[in-house]
């Protein structure tokens, strides 16, 4: 999965990349995309490596891509958001340090998606206007005409500054312009850069909605905390009256506005975490491990981690009858720990 972190110049952007990363942006690589990993924490792992013991442990991680800083003139916006567009989701980072205004910002960084967004709808408009020029096979005017109907609705909503995500589609609709990749389509997330001593997060949440969580911190304080010692880290936040921030809370965030929760595969051999979409079935997780597993699925044998931590093997799990055996429809749930059966 591909997390994309953009904001104007100076929001930011390259240290949020680097505290969740930890690698350091290469300057000279500025104009260009920047990619390491973020691994995804599991705290319940502690216990389960007491009862496994396993010879390794496996983390699933998300790929940050860091992007060059937008102009707040919108000079080249389009073709750098362009460079986004095979995210799965993105993380805007806004400033409220040096008398930023943050409702500016974000109002500026929505008008540059939808122009981004504009740009790609009207080329491909014209693009199906020219080739109904040409004699072609009755079936595919049809479906070039179902899709420019689809474009025209999103073309009317994006000139009024609405974003995709604001426009109604039907199932048929949202699979026709899925290969767009469209910005304003996208799952997002809000981290808030906030001055060193801000102490008052609460007065920022009023910039979160129902689909765009927010965090508020400042980025630079969490780099420079992690390169003290943790008795020179307690002593600094005591003394300056401040309180770090959680990465693991930051990472976890991502990975809810993105849609993707995590499950277990566990035993002596290794311990592991594996991505999934929100919604995915057994089958589907079979298939993130192997596809042979998912062609072969038989069934899939789940315990809840909490049983598991709770009891203290798997022997005593099955002994409360606590093992479920599952089939390919099963919805995925947090906590789940899968053994696949599979032909």
């Amino acid at each position: 999965m591909k997390i994309g972190l953009v904001g104007y110049k100076g929001t930011g952007k390259s240290m949020l990349f680097q505290w969740l990363t930890g690698q350091v942006p290469v300057p000279s690589l500025a104009h260009s995309l920047q990619s390491a990993t973020a691994l995804i924490p599991e705290p319940r792992f502690k216990s389960l490596i007491e009862i496994y013991k396993p010879k390794k442990i496996t983390y699933a991680g998300i790929e940050i891509v860091d992007t060059p800083g937008l102009s707040r003139e919108q000079h080249g916006n389009a073709t750098r958001l362009g460079q986004l567009r095979e995210a799965d989701a993105l993380v805007w980072v806004v400033p409220v340090f040096d008398g930023s205004d943050p409702t500016k910002e974000i109002n500026a960084f929505n008008d540059d998606m939808v122009i981004a967004d504009l740009e790609i709808v009207l080329n491909r408009i014209e693009k199906i206007q020219e080739q109904n020029k040409r004699p072609i096979p009755k079936t595919e005017h049809e479906k070039l005409e179902s899709e420019y109907e689809t474009l025209k609705l999103l073309q009317e909503g994006l000139e009024n500054g609405k974003p995709i995500k604001d426009t109604q589609l039907t199932q048929e609709q949202q699979r026709l312009t899925r290969g767009f990749r469209l910005l304003s389509g996208k799952p997002r997330m809000l981290i808030i850069n906030t001055n060193d001593d801000e102490t008052n997060m609460e007065q920022y949440k009023q910039y979160a909605t129902p689909d765009t969580p927010l965090i508020a911190f400042s980025i630079r304080l969490e780099l420079e905390l992690e390169s003290m010692s943790q008795s020179e880290k307690t002593a600094f936040l005591e003394e300056m009256q401040l309180q770090s921030t959680d990465k693991n809370l930051v990472i976890q965030t991502i990975l809810d506005a993105s849609g993707q929760m995590t499950f277990i595969t566990a035993g002596e051999k290794e311990i592991r975490t594996w991505l999934i979409p929100k919604g995915g079935t057994a089958l589907d997780a079979a298939a993130v491990i192997h596809t042979d597993m998912a062609k072969g699925f038989i069934r899939a044998e789940v315990t809840k981690i909490d049983d598991l931590i709770r009891l203290g093997s798997e022997r005593a799990v099955k002994a409360e009858n606590l093992v479920r055996r599952e089939p390919k429809d099963y919805i995925v749930k947090d906590g789940d720990i899968f053994l696949f059966h599979f032909s």
